[in-house]
């Protein structure tokens, strides 16, 4: 499943753009990014202890998931909204594209995790060093989906693009004069056509339920889904664990992510 979402895209959403097998697609990647997740997550609680260790292994894809249960009926009905023919099972399935993207990548970077953890012996440049990889990871897993978000839409304009089929030919009364025969045969006149603006249109439109994703929209989606999964990561926190403390399922919800990050900088800075 990893090697074919890495090497076959094109074939991944030729997949999601005919919704064949979406469901068994989907299962196969959930499973495949929270084992990954789960992984590296135990790699992050180590830290602290092996306590930390299983928390952060549940917490971590926990985490990822819970986000895209938040932020996935906002991208659906933004889409619906707007008039674009976008399934509930195909948005479902480029998000999985995204966050297995992400997850796999994250475990190919837990040996250098690991590797900085024993050796560096400072906390703060290992929640650092974890803090920018899943920032990395998360950045190409995003360029996936708006890749796959793009082979959509290019199929959807595509397929309007196709000139439409001739309407059935209908025969001229007999009565009037352009009625005429020519060796036998009847000329007839093709049937009356209706214009895009005959059925609430404008020319150039496609028809609500047969328009492409806004990519602006996604994107504005994207920013959203950040802002989500941060502050998720916050309330879920700690990940990590410093060695200094004792081990914490929880903690008091206080500050911010960002806050945070900050001052960690500065203490790495500061010595």
């Amino acid at each position: 499943m990893i090697e074919r979402l890495l090497r076959d895209r094109d074939g991944i959403w030729r997949q999601i753009i005919e919704e064949r097998d979406l469901k068994q697609l989907t299962v196969q990647m959930l499973t495949s990014s929270a084992l990954s997740l789960a992984l590296y997550g135990a790699v992050l609680g180590a830290s602290n202890g092996p306590l930390q260790a299983v928390s952060s292994f549940v917490k971590l894809p926990l985490l990822f998931l819970a986000t895209l249960a938040i932020c996935l009926p906002t991208l659906y009905l933004f889409n619906l909204v707007f008039g674009a023919k976008l399934s509930v099972l195909q948005a479902l399935t480029l998000i999985m594209v995204t966050i297995t993207v992400t997850a796999v990548l994250t475990l190919a970077f837990a040996p250098i995790s690991l590797f900085f953890l024993i050796t560096a012996q400072s906390y703060p440049f290992f929640k650092l060093l974890n803090v920018a990889i899943l920032v990395l990871t998360a950045l190409v897993g995003l360029r996936f989906l708006t890749a796959g978000m793009t082979a959509l839409n290019d199929h959807q304009l595509k397929v309007a693009s196709r000139p439409p089929a001739l309407p059935p030919a209908v025969e001229l009364p007999a009565d009037k004069p352009a009625a005429a025969k020519e060796n036998g045969a009847v000329l007839t006149a093709p049937a009356p056509v209706k214009r895009l603006s005959d059925i609430g249109g404008r020319p150039g439109e496609l028809p609500p339920g047969e328009r492409p994703a806004s990519m602006t929209l996604l994107y504005i989606w994207i920013l959203l889904f950040g802002f989500v999964g941060t502050q998720l990561a916050w309330t879920l926190r700690p990940f990590f664990g410093s060695p200094d403390k004792p081990f914490q399922l929880f903690r008091s919800i206080g500050g911010t992510f960002y806050a945070d990050i900050l001052q960690t900088i500065g203490r790495l800075i500061g010595g």
